[in-house]
């Protein structure tokens, strides 16, 4: 069972909502190499604000993830793409199907 999760909210920079997007799915064929990211859910919020949503069964599958391509990707990219640092959450499952 999940236990863990993360989200985080991303607000793009004006202009950049479509390489945001594009961003948010290639981030997919590097999300699913990790066997301990259970599930992964790149979303949008609004006009310009994105989000991710992650679960895991555990802090170390967290942990590999928050140290992981993406998002290192992420931090990487993030002045150009957004319009302020991306807030990461870390969150508890309390409950899934």
């Amino acid at each position: 069972m999940v236990k863990l999760g993360l989200f985080v909210r991303l607000a793009a920079r004006p202009g950049k909502e479509a390489d945001v997007e594009a961003f948010l799915r290639d981030g997919l064929a590097v999300v699913q190499q990790e066997l301990a990211t259970t599930t992964w859910y790149a979303i949008r919020l609004g006009p310009s604000t994105y989000g991710i949503f992650d679960t895991f069964p555990d802090e170390a599958g967290r942990q590999a993830h928050l140290t992981g391509r993406v998002a290192a990707a992420l931090m990487g990219r993030a002045d150009e793409l957004f319009s302020q640092v991306p807030s990461i959450e870390k969150i508890d499952i309390l409950a899934a199907k």
